[in-house]
C-alpha cells in the first residue's frame, strides 16, 4: 500500500480553514513542505499490521471496526498537523531560516502570525481527533494529551540546556526522547489502538516507537553536521551555530583534551564569528575524536534494543513492513 500517496491526497484536502487568508496559508504552506511524513506513515503501519491480517488467524481485535480507512488516513494527517505544528513553533524559538529547503514561516510572515497560526494548528488538530468513535476517543485522547505535554517539556530541556555549561549525556538522552521519540510511540500505538490491537501489544509498538525515535534523532544530529546540504532540506552546521547541546558537543566536550578543549570552549563562548568558520572548526574538532563514529553507534544501539521487543507481539502479526521502515530510518542521509 502506498502510504505516502494516502497521506498527501489527504493533505491536500486539509484545508484547515478559510479567512483571514494569512492565518490559514501558513498552516497549509508548512503542511505542503512534505518530509518523512514518519509520523502519519507509522500510524498507519501499525494499524494495517492487525487490520490486514491474513485470514484464519486467531487474534481477536477489540474494535467495532466502523472507521473506515479513509478515517483512519485523516487521523493519521491529524498526528503530522500536530508535529507540524511544533516545528512552527520551534523554528520561531531557534530561529531557524529553512525548513525543508523552503524559508520557515517565522521568515515568511513574521513571528506573530506564525505563532497564531501554530496555536490554530493545534486547535484543528484536536477537531480532527474529535471524529474519532467516542470509545476510541476515550482511550486515545489521555495518551495524545501525554504526549503533547511531554513534547513541551523536552522542548523547554532543549531551550534549558541552551542556557547551562554542562548536560549530561544521560540528561541529554531524556530530552530527546520527550521532545521526539514519544511522538513516534504514540503514532504506532494509536494505529494499533485504531485497529483493536491487544493493549499489551499497544504498550510495545509504543517502547519500539520511542527506541527508533530516539536513534532518529541521533541521526538528525549527525546529519545537522555530516549531511550534504542540498539533501538534507534545513542548514547544516545549525547545531554547531547555536551551540546546541547535542549527543555530538556533550561527547566532544567529554573527550576533548588540551588545545582542542580550549578551542571547543572558545567557539561556544564566541559573540560575534564567522559561521562558516565555526562549523568547519568545530567539525574538525568532532572529527579529531570520532564523535561521528561514536554518535552512530549510539544511534544503532537504540534501533537494535528497539528490534527486540516486537518479539513480544501477538503470535501471527506480520512485523515486516514496520521493520523494513525502520531499516531505512536508520540509514537515512536527509
Amino acid at each position: 500500500m502506498d502510504y505516502l500517496k494516502l497521506i498527501e491526497k489527504e493533505i491536500r484536502k486539509q484545508r484547515f480553514g478559510k479567512e483571514p487568508a494569512t492565518l490559514y496559508e501558513p498552516i497549509r504552506y508548512i503542511m505542503s513542505l512534505g518530509g518523512k511524513r514518519l509520523r502519519p506513515v507509522l500510524v498507519l503501519l501499525a494499524y494495517n499490521m492487525y487490520r490486514s491480517r491474513p485470514s484464519g488467524r486467531s487474534l481477536k481485535l477489540k474494535t467495532s471496526g466502523n472507521q473506515t480507512l479513509q478515517q483512519i488516513v485523516s487521523f493519521a494527517v491529524a498526528v503530522e498537523a500536530f508535529h507540524n505544528f511544533t516545528l512552527m513553533h520551534d523554528d520561531i524559538m531557534d530561529q531557524a531560516p529553512i525548513r525543508r529547503g523552503k524559508p520557515t514561516v517565522h521568515k515568511k510572515w513574521g513571528e506573530n502570525t506564525a505563532i497564531l497560526s501554530g496555536d490554530v494548528m493545534l486547535v484543528k488538530v484536536y477537531e480532527m481527533l474529535s471524529a474519532l468513535e467516542p470509545e476510541l476517543l476515550h482511550k486515545a485522547l489521555p495518551i495524545f494529551n501525554k504526549t503533547a505535554v511531554e513534547v513541551c517539556e523536552g522542548q523547554q530541556l532543549d531551550m534549558d540546556f541552551e542556557t547551562r555549561e554542562t548536560v549530561s549525556e544521560k540528561e541529554y538522552l531524556n530530552m530527546i526522547r520527550l521532545k521526539t521519540a514519544v511522538l513516534l510511540g504514540f503514532s504506532l500505538a494509536f494505529g494499533a489502538l485504531l485497529a483493536g490491537a491487544p493493549e499489551q501489544d499497544q504498550k510495545l509498538l509504543y517502547r519500539f516507537g520511542v527506541g527508533i525515535g530516539t536513534g532518529f534523532q541521533l541521526r538528525d544530529d549527525i546529519l545537522d553536521v555530516y549531511a550534504n546540504q542540498d539533501k538534507f532540506g534545513k542548514q547544516v552546521g545549525g547545531d554547531i551555530i547555536s551551540n546546541k547541546k547535542t549527543y555530538l558537543l556533550i561527547k566532544a566536550l567529554e573527550l576533548c583534551k588540551g588545545k582542542d578543549l580550549e578551542s571547543l570552549r572558545y567557539w561556544l563562548s564566541a559573540k560575534k564569528f564567522n559561521k562558516k568558520e565555526k562549523v568547519l572548526a568545530v567539525t574538525a574538532l568532532y572529527d579529531k575524536v570520532g564523535i561521528h563514529t561514536l554518535a552512530s553507534k549510539k544511534a544503532d544501539a537504540y534501533f537494535r534494543e528497539s528490534y527486540a521487543l516486537l518479539k513480544g507481539l501477538s503470535s501471527g502479526v506480520s512485523i515486516d513492513d514496520l521493520t523494513d521502515y525502520a531499516k531505512v530510518l536508520m540509514s537515512r542521509q536527509n
